[in-house]
């Protein structure tokens, strides 16, 4: 099987939300030929209940991280270079969208 086959077969179990497809799919990876996805797939077995559950459930933590991201970038972006307040109203500000 080539990598990108590989890639889409673990994304469309994601998509899917067939968390039965997947302990075969690690079974199958496990014993497959890239060594780094081996490895990857015994970092997913070390929290393996964490991760079924991420498939079966509809809820996802993406708004708040992509916030979370947002906040650094500005932080980042700020940093030594003007006080709280212009932080502050730079966080707080909506963008419009076009």
């Amino acid at each position: 099987m080539k990598l990108d086959e590989l890639v889409h077969s673990f994304h469309q179990l994601f998509q899917d939300k067939k968390s039965e497809g997947f302990m075969a799919w690690l079974e199958k990876q496990e014993r497959g030929t890239f060594s780094f996805i081996q490895t990857f797939v015994q970092g997913i077995l070390q929290d393996l209940s964490a991760v079924k559950l991420s498939i079966e459930q509809p809820w996802s933590n993406g708004p708040v991280e992509g916030q979370v991201n947002r906040l650094k970038m500005i932080k980042r972006m700020m940093y030594g270079r003007a006080g709280f307040q212009v932080l502050r109203n730079r966080v707080l500000y909506q963008w419009p969208l076009s």
